[in-house]
């Protein structure tokens, strides 16, 4: 269960969670020329965080 409320730095941890998990902008995989073109992706089910 997720707590309904809760503290700021639990949301900002799950936050940087989130934007981590998402892909890569395109202008990075474009200035790199494709040397950067993925990052690893965490699945939710698979692995837990540890917050």
């Amino acid at each position: 269960m997720v707590a309904h409320y809760k503290h700021v730095a639990k949301k900002r941890r799950l936050a940087g969670a989130y934007n981590s998990n998402q892909p890569l902008p395109v202008w990075v995989i474009a200035k790199t020329l494709r040397k950067v073109s993925r990052r690893p992706r965490r699945r939710w089910r698979r692995s837990r965080m540890q917050l």
